[in-house]
């Protein structure tokens, strides 16, 4: 079994010393990784419409900020958009923050979901078979720009070629490359290409339309990452981020709350399947020890990314599980 890591994904700072104190909290705290998401827009109407929250910080900047002022943290973003970026001018910014954090990357790539913000940014949003063929040539530029070989990549989405990729990043053949999904194309193309394979929230009905609970589509998808990824699965990490976490010695008012929360979406929600569900992490120190524990024995789970207003009071479980 891989050994836990901890990260924390926060996308809010107002000032260069509120950012600059969250970093240094976060490596001092034992967590892993910092993490902030790629999303441009500010409060309005896109934002209400869409329910995305509005991003302070524009994430390479950002990344490179908290690498420069902290000595152990890794840094990325989950994930990059690559309908957000020219390819072959990401694929140089990923290496030079990289050699600049002396390896602290943690390169995340996705094909994009939120056309709300592809529109109100002045995007096409492609169906999603065409965005997934994107996401599979930049990916493959980002590991042919990482290897300083010269790039002669000609594809229907990515056309780059005539020089070598620089500078050389300090992890090699390249930084850790994350994926993440839900849907079998996209974690096959994790499976065979990326070290981090990210899965997506499981839904939060008691069974879904194939009558699987969420504990069961969480374990389907960790299955068809095992057989496509053959005999590199164990050098893979799989890793998910809890939407329900709150560490509380009141765990059946705790979990009442938050099915409270969620019933405008998935009306008659039951705590029962918040307690067993892949994306919640609802109790003590002890009792999340334990569910974290029992998710890596059975799904092999053993990388969690938690939110920002968690970071206190997960800590202890942090401490715990990694010996920090």
């Amino acid at each position: 079994m891989r050994p836990f890591r901890f990260a924390v994904q926060t996308t809010t700072a107002t000032s260069a010393d509120q950012w600059r104190d969250l970093a240094r909290k976060v490596e001092d705290l034992g967590y892993s990784t910092l993490f902030l998401a790629d999303h441009y827009i500010g409060p309005g109407p896109v934002s209400d419409r869409t329910l995305l929250r509005p991003q302070h910080l524009a994430p390479i900047a950002a990344i490179a900020a908290a690498a420069a002022w902290t000595t152990t943290l890794r840094v990325g973003c989950r994930v990059f958009c690559v309908d957000y970026h020219v390819p072959a001018a990401l694929a140089k910014e990923a290496s030079t923050i990289d050699m600049l954090s002396d390896g602290r990357l943690e390169f995340g790539i996705g094909a994009g979901t939120n056309s709300g913000e592809y529109t109100a940014m002045g995007l096409s949003f492609e169906e999603a078979p065409q965005r997934v063929s994107k996401l599979e040539e930049v990916v493959a530029l980002i590991k042919a720009h990482c290897s300083g070989e010269p790039i002669d990549h000609h594809g229907r989405h990515v056309e780059v070629s005539g020089y070598s990729g620089l500078p050389a990043p300090v992890q090699r053949p390249h930084p850790p490359i994350m994926i993440g999904g839900s849907r079998k194309r996209v974690l096959s193309l994790a499976a065979r290409e990326a070290d981090i394979v990210s899965l997506a929230n499981a839904p939060w009905t008691p069974v879904d339309k194939f009558g699987r609970t969420p504990m069961q589509e969480t374990a389907r998808r960790a299955r068809l990452v095992r057989d496509a990824a053959g005999d590199r699965f164990p050098t893979l990490e799989l890793e998910t981020s809890p939407y329900c976490l709150e560490v509380t010695t009141d765990r059946d008012t705790a979990l009442r709350r938050w099915a409270s929360v969620l019933s405008a979406a998935v009306p008659d929600l039951q705590p029962e399947t918040l307690l067993n569900h892949p994306n919640a992490l609802i109790g003590s120190v002890d009792q999340i020890i334990d569910q974290l524990e029992q998710r890596r024995d059975t799904l092999g789970i053993s990388y969690i990314t938690i939110p920002r207003k968690q970071l206190e009071n997960f800590a202890p479980i942090v401490a715990r599980l990694t010996g920090s």
